[in-house]
C-alpha cells in the first residue's frame, strides 16, 4: 500500500519508541512514589493528599499520551475506524468497475 506521500521527513516509528519508553520511566516513577504514600513516608496528610492528587493527574495524562501513541500506530498501519483500509485492492475494484462501465457502452 502506498500513500502518495513522498516528502522527505523523519520517520514516526524512532519518536513513537522514544516516547512510550518515556511514558514507561514516568509510570514508573508514579509507582514508586505511590509506594511511598502507601508506606506512610508523608510527615503530614496535606502532603500526602497533594501528592496523591499530582500523581493520580500525572497518570492520566500518561494514559491520555498512551491512547494518541496508539492513535498514531493505527494512522500509520492505515486503520481506521478499527477498520484496515487496503488501498490496493480499493484502487484495483474501481478499475474493474470503471472497465464494466466501459464495457457496457452508452446503454441506449
Amino acid at each position: 500500500m502506498t500513500t502518495g506521500n513522498t516528502a522527505e521527513g523523519p520517520k514516526i516509528e524512532p519518536l513513537v519508541d522514544q516516547a512510550m519508553g518515556l511514558l514507561g520511566l514516568i509510570v514508573g516513577e508514579i509507582n514508586a512514589a505511590m509506594d511511598r504514600i502507601r508506606q506512610d513516608q508523608f510527615d503530614d496528610l496535606k502532603e500526602a493528599t497533594r501528592s496523591y492528587k499530582d500523581l493520580r493527574q500525572a497518570l492520566l495524562m500518561v494514559f491520555e499520551e498512551r491512547a494518541k501513541v496508539a492513535k498514531l500506530d493505527k494512522l500509520e498501519a492505515g486503520i481506521a475506524y478499527d477498520y484496515a483500509l487496503d488501498l490496493d485492492v480499493a484502487r484495483d475494484e474501481i478499475g474493474r468497475r470503471l472497465a464494466r462501465l466501459r464495457d457496457a457502452g452508452d446503454g441506449g
